[in-house]
């Protein structure tokens, strides 16, 4: 069994130990190697105690990705604090929100999101950060971190409800890495030097929470502002980048992109993909074009992210029945199907998603009616979403439970729409929506984003999908729309398109 350090603090520690001239971060101008970066980790938490902080404090950070965001992260959990990273597209309103009920006292920001917040104190990532940083002791603080110390705190995205803080332990985030080494599941285990690119927003789990990884596994983090499909592509050939995690909101971006035809993909062994349904269509034709192993994640912020997998092998021709699954349970994870009750279901059926793994929350900061309604006892988690598991063991997730759609009683899952109608050769994105019927209660509505130039009418759109779904499930109507909202994860804002539709009743079911 392999020994890994307990905290990112001391993994981080000891890679500057390791391999302490190896490349740990690269952002724009600026490279840092590992003992540099372990140096600036202790003077950024150093810095934080003299400025009265203490263990279990919430520090606040504003901005994109860049390798102070990073060396930040590490700040505050060697210094035994709570890093509460802030999704910079929210509105000031949604940000103040966050920041007042986390409690966070010093709120870290980029210069483009200076404002004024209600928070004591606001340090600016610019060059007076680096000298406040530089001018502490780089000799580690003497406090104590365990492994169940919460070092994040997450807000989720607030697709369905005002945002809760999810807090996450330094064991949620380093047990599974352990896991996957102790079974030899090395098809999502990157090796210390290798290059991995950060490019998803640093306030989502897959933005902190793959770079904390990222740490931990002593990679190289090539870190970019914000995703841009074009320097990706750059960076994959110019770095020989071998890991590579994309939502698939940004695989399509990226295959739509002009370099698409001639860049060169060859250093990527495997291109893991989550926090969104894929169609099934768009995960083929990357499949084709990248030529990688490709390796669907499942997971939530709740749960740090990956807790369930689809390997490689079931991405290859002759396998498109389990192209759609989710995955299998990675090591030391077990899954269950609930129903409403909280009953186990039959395999096959459709049901809540439950999950016991080491990577569970912690529970929701300040929420003890919403943490008892997720953390169920006994190590279980009620995810939310709607799943079936089969009797391979292959989980399925159907939607979330409070997007699916009730039309004539019969239950409809949008993202099963949506993958049956974006193999249409017009669309280039879809949504699918639930809206008032006055015979079935709830009526399916499909809204279309064509490609440009492409042309596609309402009843083209839906003869397409009844070749492949049943004729219930079909959309009964067609918007054509210039583009989805959309969160920085990528996730479909629903509940922004169906509030037009939905205005002036009392509920929100029909």
């Amino acid at each position: 069994m392999s020994n890994l350090p307990p905290t990112f603090g001391e993994a981080l520690a000891r890679h500057a130990v390791e391999r302490p001239d190896q490349v740990a971060l690269r952002f724009e101008d600026r490279v840092t190697d590992y003992a540099t970066f372990d140096a600036h980790a202790s003077q950024i938490a150093n810095g934080l105690i003299a400025m009265g902080m203490r263990k279990g404090d919430r520090i606040a950070y504003l901005g994109k990705n860049s390798d102070w965001a990073v060396e930040l992260a590490l700040g505050v959990a060697r210094a035994g604090m709570i890093l509460v990273p802030v999704i910079w597209r929210l509105a000031p309103a949604e940000v103040n929100s966050i920041l007042a009920d986390s409690g966070a006292e010093i709120l870290f920001v980029e210069p483009a999101f200076e404002r004024l917040f209600p928070v004591p104190t606001v340090i600016v990532l610019d060059n007076g950060f680096a000298q406040w940083r530089d001018a502490q002791s780089a000799v580690p603080p003497a406090v104590s971190v365990d492994e169940d110390d919460v070092v994040l705190q997450l807000y989720t995205s607030g697709t369905t409800g005002a945002p809760k803080g999810v807090m996450l332990s330094h064991a949620n985030g380093i047990r599974q890495r352990q896991a996957q080494l102790d079974a030899q599941v090395d098809w999502l285990l990157a090796n210390p030097g290798d290059a991995t690119i950060i490019a998803m927003p640093y306030g989502h789990i897959g933005g902190v929470g793959v770079a904390l990884g990222a740490v931990n596994s002593g990679q190289e983090l090539i870190i970019h502002a914000e995703y841009d499909a074009g320097a990706v592509m750059d960076a994959i050939a110019a770095h020989r980048v071998r890991r590579l995690f994309l939502v698939p909101a940004a695989i399509g971006l990226m295959l739509q992109h002009p370099k698409a035809a001639t860049a060169d993909f060859s250093s990527i062994e495997t291109l893991s993909y989550g926090a969104s349904p894929i169609p099934l269509p768009l995960l083929q034709q990357a499949v084709a074009r990248i030529g990688c192993g490709f390796v669907q994640v499942y997971g939530m912020t709740e749960t740090w992210g990956s807790i369930v997998a689809l390997p490689p092998e079931d991405h290859l021709p002759g396998r498109e029945h389990k192209m759609t699954a989710a995955g299998k349970a990675l090591p030391g994870v077990e899954l269950r199907i609930l129903d409403e009750d909280g009953n186990d279901v039959p395999p096959g059926t459709i049901g809540e998603v439950a999950i016991r793994s080491p990577n569970n929350t912690r529970g929701y900061w300040n929420k003890p009616e919403e943490t008892a309604k997720a953390l169920i006892g006994d190590g279980w988690l009620r995810t939310g979403d709607a799943g079936i598991l089969d009797e391979e063991g292959y989980l399925f997730i159907q939607d979330r439970i409070k997007d699916m759609i009730i039309t004539g009683a019969e239950n409809v899952y949008p993202a099963e729409v949506e993958s049956a109608i974006y193999g249409h050769p017009a669309v280039a994105d879809v949504a699918v929506i639930g809206v008032p019927d006055p015979k079935w209660g709830e009526a399916v509505k499909a809204m279309v984003v064509l490609h440009p130039g492409a042309e596609a009418d309402a009843v083209a759109i839906i003869g397409h999908a009844r070749e492949r779904i049943a004729g219930f499930k079909c959309p009964k109507s067609v918007d054509f729309i210039d583009a989805l909202p959309r969160n920085p994860s990528g996730k479909i804002l629903r509940r922004t398109l169906r509030e037009p539709f939905w205005a002036g009743l009392d509920r929100k079911v029909n």
